[in-house]
């Protein structure tokens, strides 16, 4: 007999999930709040198939890549997997950017799962020249972060997971006194959690739905210049939202899953006794707090236009539908604020599975030719050992 999809934990995850949301709305807003942040390559989707699926993948995270979208999702598994992505980041400029995400998982009987995973984005290289415009150096400059995450459940339904991460990155920095060196480094931790229901029926169909959350990113700021105040706050991020995955019979099946985004990081201007503008950023703990409320967005002719709570959040919604577990189609729409980075986009993704290999494939399709998101391809490879 099929169960309901709301129990005694689920229950118990919404509460959890509105206390919070609770405690954030009711948070004073943050003098000079802008969504300002370093290291963003944090922020780029990994695998392949969430980003086929407008980037939705919280409620989802069913297989390694859950480390990345919901730490929690391996309480869920048992199995031992690697994973790899390669994407030619921003293929419209030309530059030689790419990058590379390594991802592996292990099960311990009774512990919980555990994971590891390696992010690198190539920055390519830049010419350090004088005044003479003669070439002095050539500097390779990257982004790196190297995580742990663990995943446990506390009940049949109900997971937790958290991720601990190092974050080094290593610019390009203009030559002379006061400009630093060009590198920092940080870590940063994850919360998370997971609710999934028993099966249940819905239109003479079998169903399941899922429901997550997770704080990305809570930690330090990036400091590229010592002698100077000024911090840049790695990118922080509120992620939720809920799946419904429906079997219409043994070959057929359909997943719906929405995430809705907002970033914790918050900026605060302060006036040195010089007189200049410095920007101190927080993506700590205390921008899990004080970057709710009204933010600044685009500039327009000198004004700046105030962001209300609801235009801060990016939506990411998308389809999967399998055939007998072993071929997928997938497709999505990403949505962002035209004052708060205007991304809108469509994706597509199909994904094959035979054996213990997966391959999965995205595209990124923009209305406009010139967004340097556009023609955005992704490969994700995942290798799945009982």
């Amino acid at each position: 007999m099929a169960t309901q999809p709301f129990s005694h934990a689920s229950r118990l995850l919404l509460t959890v999930v509105g206390s919070v949301l609770g405690t954030f709305l009711l948070a004073a807003p943050a003098q000079g709040q802008v969504a300002q942040s370093s290291a963003l390559f944090l922020r780029i989707e990994p695998d392949s198939r969430s980003a086929g699926m407008g980037n939705a993948g919280v409620a989802l995270a069913d297989n390694a890549n859950a480390m990345f979208w919901n730490p929690s999702g391996l309480a869920f598994q048992e199995n031992t997997q690697v994973g790899l992505t390669h994407a030619n980041w921003l293929p419209e400029f030309d530059a030689n950017l790419f990058y590379e995400y390594l991802v592996g998982t292990y099960h311990v009987d009774g512990v919980g799962t555990f994971g590891g995973n390696v992010r690198f984005l190539n920055l390519g290289e830049t010419e350090v020249r004088n005044g003479d415009n003669v070439v002095l150096n050539v500097i390779n400059s990257y982004q790196l972060a190297v995580g742990t995450s663990y995943g446990r459940k506390i009940s049949e339904r109900l997971g937790v997971g958290t991720s601990v991460r190092f974050i080094y990155s290593k610019l390009a920095s203009p030559p002379g006194e006061g400009g630093g060196d060009g590198k920092a480094y940080t870590f940063s931790t994850d919360l998370s959690a997971l609710y999934r229901s028993a099966p249940f029926s819905l239109g003479g169909a079998d169903a399941t739905f899922s429901a997550g959350v997770n704080i990305a990113n809570l930690g330090g700021t990036l400091d590229f210049n010592e002698q100077s105040r000024a911090k840049d706050p790695i990118p922080a991020n509120f992620r939720i939202g809920p799946a419904l995955t429906i079997d219409f019979d043994e070959y057929n099946s359909l997943t719906l899953a929405t995430d809705f985004n907002k970033s914790l990081v918050s900026v605060d201007e302060e006036i040195t006794s010089d007189g200049d503008t410095v920007r101190v950023g927080n993506s700590g703990f205390q921008a899990l707090f004080d970057s709710w409320g009204s933010a600044r967005g685009r500039v327009v002719e000198g004004n700046t236009r105030s962001l209300s709570l609801v235009e801060q959040f990016t939506v990411g919604t998308g389809l999967e539908y399998w055939y007998s577990d072993l071929f997928a189609l997938r497709t999505g729409y990403y949505y962002e604020h035209p004052d708060n980075g205007d991304r809108q986009f469509l994706t597509f993704g199909a994904g094959l599975r035979y054996n213990i290999v997966g391959v999965d494939i995205s595209y990124l399709y923009t209305s406009e030719n010139e967004s340097p998101l556009a023609n955005t391809l992704r490969f994700s490879l995942l290798f799945n050992f009982q």
